[in-house]
């Protein structure tokens, strides 16, 4: 939406902005609450937190970018409260320990990129997915479902978090890292192939093939530079980045009424 569009009178703006971005403030709670109850309650709160600090809005800003930042901000804070009362702490693990290289198995799927998976897997690597990114930390969960389930461009996905874009980069590829290690964890595999080249050369495939994914570009090295054992460590990191893109974050119409008029009510009193 155009900020020239924006009404400057929040009780007029704020249903305008909930009708256009709703939705996926939604799905961004959605998935990084892990609850649709508690996704509701954080949209909800978004949008008041919006009503209520509307003078901090700069209307050269994009205004999805300051809502999902809003909504963020808003899960967590939910995040703490649960660590507040449990001893459970998610780490995160270094990108080494993430790397493929020791890999024993790899996913067995056929390396095609018209149907890199049959129906069954994926379906079996949504479930897989859905769970691992409920796992990790906050600070690599919130960066990823920003750009691989909202498809949020690197540079707004830094804006909305306050962050340097290299350092979001640098979160978003371990948790891809983490998801392409859980999928490899939770479906069926075969024998892993041994690579062809030395680890340097595999380590800057690896680097170019998570900033075409960043930036939603085919990969630019042929195939035929890659030995085997590359091409299905990539086709895991597909796999897990269009799993992500499948789920189902939609928001029930039952809600969306509910938010409508809260929404509503709250901008009349």
């Amino acid at each position: 939406m155009p900020t020239s569009r924006i009404s400057p009178d929040p009780a007029r703006a704020i249903p305008a902005l909930f009708r256009e971005f709703g939705p996926r403030t939604y799905a961004l709670a959605l998935r990084l609450t892990g609850s649709a109850a508690e996704a509701e309650d954080v949209v909800q709160e978004t949008f008041m937190q919006a009503f209520r600090r509307w003078e901090t809005f700069e209307r050269r800003a994009d205004p999805g970018t300051w809502l999902y930042a809003i909504a963020a901000r808003m899960a967590k804070r939910r995040f703490r409260r649960r660590k507040d009362g449990s001893t459970k702490r998610s780490v995160m693990r270094s990108f080494s320990e993430l790397s493929p290289m020791h890999d024993k198995g790899s996913i067995d799927l056929a390396i095609d990129r018209r149907n890199p998976a049959d129906p069954v897997m994926r379906a079996e690597a949504r479930d897989v997915v859905r769970d691992a990114i409920l796992e990790l930390p906050p600070m690599y969960r919130v960066p990823l479902v920003m750009k691989d389930i909202l498809e949020m461009p690197l540079e707004e996905c830094a804006e909305a978090l306050g962050l340097r874009l290299e350092t979001v980069k640098t979160r978003i590829h371990r948790a891809r890292m983490a998801l392409r290690q859980e999928l490899n964890r939770g479906l069926r595999k075969r024998p892993a192939p041994k690579p062809e080249y030395d680890r340097q050369l595999c380590y800057d495939l690896l680097q170019a093939k998570l900033a075409a994914m960043d930036e939603g570009r085919g990969f630019p090295i042929g195939r035929d530079v890659m030995c085997e054992r590359c091409r299905l460590v990539f086709a895991e990191l597909d796999l897990g980045q269009n799993a992500c893109a499948e789920l189902d974050d939609s928001m029930p119409a039952a809600v969306r009424k509910r938010l409508e008029k809260a929404i509503r009510e709250a901008a009349r009193d």
